[in-house]
Parts: C-alpha cells; structure tokens; sequence
C-alpha cells in the first residue's frame, strides 16, 4: 500500500466532523495536525474553514503545488496579506454568525480575531475524538510504524553491552530506524543507564553502560505519518540483581493486568488502575508516577488518556500505549511499553518484542 491516506477516508472525516458541531455556523482548524488528518497536506502552514457546504483550504504561497496535488474536495486559497482579516473576510462572504474555533488556538491570535468583529466558541474535543478511532488504513501504517521500529531495534540490539555509552547506542538505533524506511522520529530516543534510568524521560549522556545497569530503551517508528512507540528494558549482568528482577517482574505483571482490562466500553482509568494496583500492592505505588498509557497516531501523544483522572472512555479501533514503570532512585528504574489495538472484546497487542526480562 503507498504511503498516503485514500480521498474516501478524508471525506468521511470531514463528515463526521461537520455532523459533530452544534452552535456554530462555520470551525476554524488551526493546529497543523488536525489539517493533515483532514486534507492530507504535510505543509507547515495553512488553516481550514468548514462549514456545512464548504470547504476552504487556506496556506502561503511556498505550498500552493503542494497543496493543489495533496488535498482533493477543498478551495484552495493563497493568503495575502493578515491571517486574522483573512479570516475575518471569508466569514462575512460565508455568513458565518458565530466562528468555532480549536482551544489551542493562542491567546493573542484569538484577540486578533475577537478585535474584527467575529463572535467565537471554543469547540472541545471534535476533532479529538474523531481521531482517536482510528480507521483501517491508519492501523495498516502504525502497524508498519511498529514493525520498522523493531526491526530497527533488532538491528542494533547485540551492541548493547557494558562499556558502550548511551549516547552511541542512541545514533546507532536513529541511523537503523531511517534505514528501516522511517522518514522522521516521533521522538528523542530514551536510553538511559543504572542511576539515569530512574529518571523517566533522561537524555542519553556519555555514561558507559557498567555491570549490573538496568537499560531503558524508549524508541518509535514512523509509516505515512504514522507513529509507533515502544520500551524495552535489559539488565546487564552483575553481582546481586535480587531487586532489579523483583521490580521487573513487578512492572511486567502490571503491564498484563493492564492489557487484560482493555475492552471497548471500560472506563480509561480502569485500565490505569489495573497496573496501578499490581505495584501499589508490592509496595512500589510512590515509584509509579506517570500514566500507563497514551493514544498514539499523527502525534505521539494524543487521545485517549490511559491515566488515574482521565475521563476518557475506551473505544473500538483506539489505539494507545500500556507502559507501566517503577522508578527508584540511585537503584534504577525501568518500563516496559507496549501498543495495542482495541478490538470488539479485548486489546490486540501490536508490538512483538519479548517482554520477558533479558540479562545480558
């Protein structure tokens, strides 16, 4: 299949969206992701003015050939001139009486607009919702974002060893991953040893990796603008690695009660509880303070939210992240993360790598 999205799915989007407004005559779409989930156009710039019968695609002129060969069923308008009176001009001419508008449009770009004249509501979640139900062809590509990803790993996985730094087990899987076919990273990989892996998001240092180091590894891939992510945890072998394999086990049994509450219907927080528990349980609930997952798609981090406040409520064909982790410091921290698909009853787990604790 190339990778580009099919004409078909964008309409059916752009539908469903229009059927999801209320109150408004006329959405503004701002946020450069939501553009591409709707148009397929993988500019920089521009902005989308839908109302029930119309279809405005507004960008600069750096990307109007881009623009005319990747989106299909929009006006394309070149901007000249001020965004905000763009803006302002095209609602007049479409008899727009009250403007929707994306909560991260900035502050100072919504008084722009306020100061014209146009009444604006802020229009929550439509397009959140609507991308994290993914559709066939989207699962296709994340799928294929994973299988880049872990072959990538594969590739580079013997030269894990002590006495290599983190920084260059780092380069090396970014160079396999691009030779994998990934066009770009979803983001900064994460290795992190010993005392640095208890720190969730550390940056690869020049540290070597010594004897007895728990290795956190936090890599994805990419496919048609589709993400993947992923962590795998090793331990290096040592003198006493009593504690590193309890807490290992520990996360990776919470890592199966969470894939085991997924199911189209359930709350999110449930699922985030299922992990939760196992390593309140063993003791280690003040180790664990991130959520145990999150959607991914177009954007690494998008609906749903798989954590303890979230109010999402899990769907067919959402897909997002289980990755429990216990985090301690000056001993060491791990996380084991996988992806998985929501299927008519349970979850699909779309990453294969072994789960089990490797020392090497």
């Amino acid at each position: 299949m190339p990778e580009r999205m099919l004409v078909i799915h964008y309409a059916s989007r752009i539908a469903k969206l229009r059927d999801s407004l209320r109150g408004i005559s006329g959405l503004l779409v701002t946020d450069i992701h939501n553009i591409r989930y709707l148009t397929g156009f993988t500019g920089s710039s521009g902005f989308l003015l839908l109302t029930k019968k119309k279809s405005i695609f507004a960008t600069d002129f750096r990307y109007k050939e881009q623009a005319e060969k990747q989106t299909k069923g929009w006006d394309i308008l070149i901007e000249k001139g001020e965004r905000a009176a763009t803006i302002s001009k095209l609602s007049k001419d479409l008899n727009i009486k009250r403007l929707g508008f994306e909560p991260s449009v900035s502050y100072a770009f919504f008084q722009q607009l306020s100061k014209k004249g146009l009444s604006m509501k802020p229009v929550r979640d439509s397009m959140e919702r609507l991308r994290a139900i993914k559709d066939e062809e989207e699962i296709v590509f994340i799928k294929k974002a994973v299988s880049r990803a872990e072959s990538a790993f594969l590739n580079i996985k013997d030269y894990i060893r002590e006495g290599m730094r983190e920084n260059r087990i780092e380069r090396m899987l970014e160079e396999s991953l691009k030779k994998a076919g990934c066009n770009c990273l979803p983001f900064d990989i994460i290795v992190a040893s010993g005392k640095n892996s208890s720190m969730p998001h550390a940056r690869p240092s020049e540290k070597r990796l010594n004897q007895g180091d728990l290795v956190i590894i936090d890599w994805g891939g990419e496919a048609g603008g589709y993400f993947s992510d992923m962590t795998r945890t090793l331990l290096l072998q040592g003198p006493d690695l009593t504690k590193k394999k309890e807490i290992y086990n520990t996360v990776l049994k919470a890592h199966a009660k969470a894939v085991s509450a997924v199911s189209s219907g359930k709350d999110a927080k449930k699922v985030d509880s299922a992990a939760r528990n196992v390593i309140k349980k063993a003791g280690y609930g003040e180790f664990f303070g991130h959520g145990t997952g999150h959607g991914v798609g177009i954007q690494v981090h998008e609906s749903p939210l798989i954590t303890w406040n979230s109010d999402d409520v899990i769907r067919e064909n959402m897909v997002f992240t289980i990755e429990p982790g216990i985090y301690v410091e000056g001993l060491g921290g791990l996380r084991i993360e996988d992806m998985v698909v929501v299927g008519k009853k349970k979850a699909e787990l779309l990453t294969t790598l072994s789960r089990e604790l490797e020392i090497l």
